[in-house]
């Protein structure tokens, strides 16, 4: 397998929103009303809308910054690398990984637009919302035809208008939306529930993919407040597992056949365990829990209708002989703390040798294009869609730490993919 020859397809990176973000795309009479960035006394910058203030900083914007830094910094715009926030500079920095397209989350309005659902006006808060999408496709996503998977907003407070904003965007070529993985946590019924129905008839019908993001409860795990920060890191993605659970005991997946899940960004290798304890728990105790899959397993449906998605899972690769090829997507996570940015091509190298082509093109590109309906190449020709094509074009982008700490003294050192790449453990 030759690195260059990779087509990388993310299905999981994430955006820092500009300041300007909302302007050209609110009515008149919400211009002045809508979300402003405001600089604090202190020198930090946040998010303003209704009276409160939001943060969006820190770990989900440390790509490019030395690791010994991260934490809760950078706290302003400043601090950030550009490709965080500016598309034409996040294309430069998708180029020098060598990543063809990217799916990408939102930040300070929360997975699932939580921040918008609390405004007190909701009529305000859909406007928002919807100015918000409208940026995400248009702007955002439309900037560069094939490179962007775009990725909606829900108005999770009616679902009525969930559905609504899953046909206008389905319209603008969206197929994808996130949700939580456990409203409950929110303040919401649960999946369990049927108040969510028309949400789910309307992705169905639109054939929307539901991206569960990891933490889109607004909750993490704490097991202990003494606990290092380390556990918390190491059981974030595995968490989802609740979530998995849920999903296969609801009624969502069978009374909606064509219904598409994502559990974004929780990796893989957990999986076969988990398909083994479904399927054994459905055949010991359904007599007297009532749950019925016909004349399947419940881990055949998992397989059919769960997108699964990794961004380092080595164990994951080596037992794909038990999840689905179809289901299996990468992710990149940039500008998180775990991303693997810009060394994705070289990472995902290591996990991949010896998987046969034909799966490495399914897990590297192709499912992603498939499930998200997402037909990049008609904008970019196969040819200048790999790994070599795009860096070739992105021999310019500087790969070297920017410490807000040694900045002013030392500058930023000139760094190369190849320099980078000496690093990374054999």
């Amino acid at each position: 397998m030759n690195i260059d020859d990779l087509i990388l397809v993310s299905v999981d990176d994430h955006v820092v929103e500009p300041p300007d973000m909302f302007e050209g795309h609110l009515p008149d009479k919400y211009k002045d009303l809508a979300p402003k960035v405001v600089t604090r006394p202190d020198g930090t910058d946040a998010w303003v809308f209704e009276g409160q203030e939001a943060t969006n900083v820190g770990l989900n914007a440390v790509a490019g910054r030395p690791p010994d830094e991260y934490g809760v910094e950078p706290t302003r715009f400043s601090e950030i690398r550009p490709g965080c926030y500016d598309i034409h500079e996040r294309i430069r920095d998708m180029n020098a990984n060598g990543v063809l397209a990217s799916m990408n989350f939102p930040s300070y309005p929360q997975f699932c637009g939580q921040y918008f659902a609390r405004a007190a006006d909701k009529d305000l808060g859909l406007a928002i919302l919807r100015a918000y999408n409208d940026w995400h496709v248009d702007e955002w996503c439309g900037t560069y035809p094939g490179r962007m998977i775009p990725l909606a907003l829900p108005p999770i407070w009616d679902t009525g208008l969930m559905a609504d904003e899953v046909h206008r965007m389905a319209k603008k070529g969206c197929h994808a939306v996130t949700f939580s993985e456990n409203p409950e946590k929110l303040g919401y019924p649960s999946i369990h529930n049927q108040h969510w129905d028309p949400f789910w008839k309307a992705c169905s019908e639109e054939n929307t993919v539901v991206c569960l993001h990891i933490g889109s409860s607004s909750q993490v795990v704490v097991t202990s407040v003494e606990a290092p920060i380390d556990t918390l890191i190491t059981l974030q993605p595995i968490n989802i597992v609740q979530a998995a659970a849920d999903l296969v005991w609801s009624p969502v997946l069978r009374r909606f056949p064509d219904l598409v899940l994502a559990l974004s960004e929780g990796g893989i290798g957990w999986i076969p365990y988990f398909l083994e304890r479904i399927d054994r728990v459905y055949k010991m105790h359904r007599a007297w829990t009532h749950q019925d899959f016909g004349d399947k397993l419940p881990s055949e449906v998992f397989l059919e209708r769960i997108l699964t998605c990794f961004i380092d899972d080595a164990f994951g690769v080596a037992s794909r002989d038990r999840l689905n090829i179809d289901m299996v997507t990468w992710e990149c996570d940039y500008p998180h703390s775990d991303s693997t940015w810009p060394l994705s091509p070289e990472i995902l190298a290591g996990y991949l040798q010896g998987v046969p082509d034909g799966e490495v093109a399914k897990i590297t590109h192709e499912n992603a294009l498939r499930v998200f309906s997402f037909d990049a190449f008609s904008h970019v020709p196969r040819q200048e869609a790999s790994v070599g094509a795009l860096r070739a074009q992105a021999t310019d982008v500087n790969l070297g730490y920017r410490s807000s700490a040694r900045l002013k003294k030392e500058g930023t050192e000139t760094v190369s993919v190849m320099s980078l790449a000496a690093t990374i453990p054999r």
